[in-house]
């Protein structure tokens, strides 16, 4: 939530669709220096950059760090109808548009890659180069073929990497997590990645889990203190999060993408990946395979012992990465 972590740099915009967003919005030092624009995933909110809006910012560059739909001071709608892709893409320009930047460099993480997969679709002319942490490019027209991607990765893997995703797309799970959400937290950010292989990925893990009650240990880079802050952030609770993975597996963003042509789904914005090597669930092997089919001009950064939280277990080198991103393509 912008305005608790960040109060002096928070702002609150109400879009034309009516659609109030809050994000934190810091000028460039320099009007030479591009904006970074950052798109945090599930379920978290502009708060799990704030090691990047602190180094970015001193370094000069500017940053634009919205809660997105579902989280924080941004609205909450309770239909997964209203999180459309398209509609949230708008969303985004619009942020740009009153922040008065042309063009940025877009950075994600995990759900984030979703949606600057479409900002990539909808306003390439926006990105002066595109980020993605974790999780890679989604091409449009993506059928969530849940049962098959389970399959595959249970034989490739010996595990199923999506094994939540059918809790998440269920009506019970909202009311499940609000109930336990100590729980919640130990699951998603664990103290020890490999944890995910077991407690997470696998199909039943995670509802069970949760169901259980059970809290293990902080990982040693999330305090205490940052626990409590993040807690009163998502005091809204997990409806309106939960809504990005119903919207996926419902379909809801296939009428507005089943006119992209195969070859439109290619694209040449210079893209940077980053992955890591102890991230069980959204793979390095499998994000890079799929985003080098369809990116042209794709560098790929591999963190050795780092989970799939990338922007708070190693913020130093994301920001060398970032900085030296921005030199490249500003």
């Amino acid at each position: 939530m912008a305005s608790t972590a960040f109060p002096s740099l928070a702002k609150k915009v109400t879009l034309s669709d009516g659609t109030t967003y809050g994000y934190v919005g810091v000028a460039p030092a320099l009007p030479d220096k591009p904006s970074f624009l950052l798109l945090h995933g599930y379920p978290s909110s502009c708060y799990d950059w704030r090691h990047q809006i602190e180094s970015l910012s001193a370094a000069g560059f500017g940053v634009i760090a919205a809660d997105l739909l579902g989280y924080g001071d941004t609205d909450s709608p309770t239909s997964e109808l209203a999180y459309r892709m398209k509609v949230m893409s708008s969303h985004i320009a619009e942020i740009l548009d009153k922040e008065d930047v042309s063009r940025c460099i877009a950075v994600s993480h995990d759900w984030g890659g979703g949606l600057l997969s479409r900002l990539i679709s909808y306003i390439p002319n926006r990105l002066l180069g595109a980020v993605f942490i974790s999780v890679g490019y989604v091409e449009p027209g993506l059928v969530w073929d849940i049962d098959a991607m389970l399959s595959l990765t249970k034989e490739a893997f010996g595990y199923e990497t999506y094994g939540y995703w059918p809790w998440h797309n269920s009506d019970e799970a909202a009311k499940e997590c609000d109930d336990r959400p100590r729980s919640v937290f130990s699951l998603i950010y664990p103290k020890d990645p490999a944890d995910w292989k077991v407690n997470f990925a696998p199909l039943g893990a995670a509802q069970d889990y949760v169901r259980s009650g059970k809290v293990d240990a902080l990982p040693s880079w999330y305090s205490q203190v940052e626990y409590t802050m993040r807690d009163s952030i998502l005091s809204k609770g997990y409806a309106g999060p939960l809504n990005w993975y119903k919207a996926a597996m419902r379909g809801i963003n296939l009428p507005d993408e089943e006119g992209f042509a195969e070859e439109d789904k290619s694209f040449d914005v210079p893209t940077l990946l980053v992955v890591s090597d102890l991230d069980y669930v959204t793979r390095a092997d499998m994000q890079s395979q799929n985003t080098l089919k369809w990116s042209k001009r794709l560098r790929i950064e591999m963190l050795q012992n780092t989970g799939h939280w990338i922007p708070l277990e190693r913020p130093k080198e994301l920001h060398g990465l970032l900085q030296g991103f921005a030199t490249e393509v500003a």
